[in-house]
């Protein structure tokens, strides 16, 4: 198995130091178990106390019965790609795009985050992915050691296993890196996320605006890729993953045997598994199964596999994550709420269980020690409305 990621990790404390106080009373705090009226105090960063009641003591901020949640801890985005490439072939100045995601990623509640950068490319298809994994990852860095993100920054390496390049990519990474996360994809035409090749040729044209042939063409070199890297490439991922003692996941789990696999290599948490056959495997074996909040919101799956909302009714469904948008993840924990007529399990699915899946035992609960990520929350004919997000009792959103 893996080593956990820790939050000691020696670079985590590189983040910059928190002082001061603050507390909050008169709120209905979300607790692991039940919702409490009371107040909790954040100092120096963490929290130091949680009294039940709903007195408003002299210099504490009136929460006038708003929620209280742990701050949201995010496993999967895409957002920090969509910003440094807004359209097909635009490079966008790479600091200002992280300070935006950092940025836009507060504003939505969100107070820890794995980047996702995509490892392996691809140089003789017309759909050519190129690689920039390790440069980016050197840049977002750089800018939270000059302490100018807002929330908590850790990796997430995506590696695809049907490409080329994918161990020298993931040679140039190591222990040092906030590698929290590594992936395992095959995004190999016919299986797994697309096994309509439908899907598929939909998504690639409006990507990369390729002709009939030129699909074909994509899809016989895709092919051809997994059949002479496919077991060499998730062999390696696996080893290089626990070289950076990063928890390892699946991706887009499909068959039972894909599951026994996933187990066989250690992973902890599978992410979108497009079966509810893959899901229920999932947790036979202690996988802790993940989705996206837009198939939540949205009622199903994009892509047509599974619906998330199944797997919640079924009792399968342990993350969310805000995938492609990253307003939808409160949003999704409040219509599980709903769905389950559970709030705190609901909200667990986006603080806790994401924490405790990336081996980040400091945060995710609101409890005495933990870090002071919270925030303040009122409803709005059931819609969650954010009013403050604060990161180590820092209002960052």
């Amino acid at each position: 198995m893996n080593s956990p990621f820790r939050p000691d990790h020696p670079s985590e404390n590189l983040a910059t130091a928190r002082t001061g106080s603050v507390c909050f009373a008169n709120a209905q705090l979300v607790l692991t178990d039940r919702v409490m009226t009371g107040a909790i105090t954040i100092e120096d960063g963490k929290i130091t106390d949680l009294i039940e009641g709903g007195s408003v003591p002299l210099g504490t901020i009136d929460c006038e019965g708003d929620y209280i949640l742990p701050g949201l801890v995010e496993l999967h985005t895409d957002n920090l790609e969509r910003h440094i490439e807004p359209r097909p072939d635009v490079d966008w100045p790479h600091m200002p795009a992280i300070l935006a995601h950092d940025r836009e990623l507060a504003s939505t509640g969100i107070t820890t985050v794995f980047d996702a950068l995509r490892v392996g490319s691809i140089h003789d298809s017309k759909a050519r992915y190129d690689a920039y994994a390790r440069k980016l990852a050197n840049e977002l860095m750089d800018v939270r050691a000059a302490g100018h993100l807002r929330i908590s920054h850790f990796i997430h390496l995506r590696a695809e296993i049907c490409s080329e390049t994918l161990l020298e990519e993931m040679a140039e990474f190591g222990p040092e890196d906030r590698i929290g996360i590594v992936s395992l994809m095959d995004h190999t035409p016919g299986q797994r996320q697309f096994r309509d090749l439908t899907a598929l040729k939909t998504y690639v044209s409006k990507k990369r605006g390729m002709s009939d042939a030129e699909f074909i063409e994509h899809v016989a070199d895709l092919k051809d890729l997994q059949k002479r890297y496919g077991a060499q490439h998730e062999a390696g991922a696996v080893i290089e993953a626990n070289r950076y003692g990063a928890v390892l996941a699946s991706h887009d789990d499909t068959t039972v045997e894909q599951v026994t696999t996933s187990y066989k290599n250690g992973v902890g948490f599978a992410e979108f598994p497009t079966t509810l056959e893959a899901a229920v495997a999932c947790h036979e074996k202690g996988i802790a199964v993940m989705m996206g909040a837009p198939n939540i919101i949205r009622g199903g799956s994009h892509s047509g596999n599974v619906a998330a909302k199944d797997l919640a009714q079924a009792g399968l469904l342990d993350i969310i994550s805000s995938d492609y948008v990253p307003s939808a993840l409160l949003l999704s924990a409040f219509q599980l709420a709903d769905l389950w007529s559970d709030l705190p399990r609901a909200v667990a699915c986006v603080t806790q269980n994401p924490a405790q899946a990336a081996g980040l035992m400091d945060r995710g609960n609101l409890e005495k020690g933990l870090r002071g990520d919270v925030i303040r929350v009122k409803t709005a004919d059931r819609f969650p409305v954010l009013q403050g997000v604060w990161s180590q009792g820092v209002r960052v959103g």
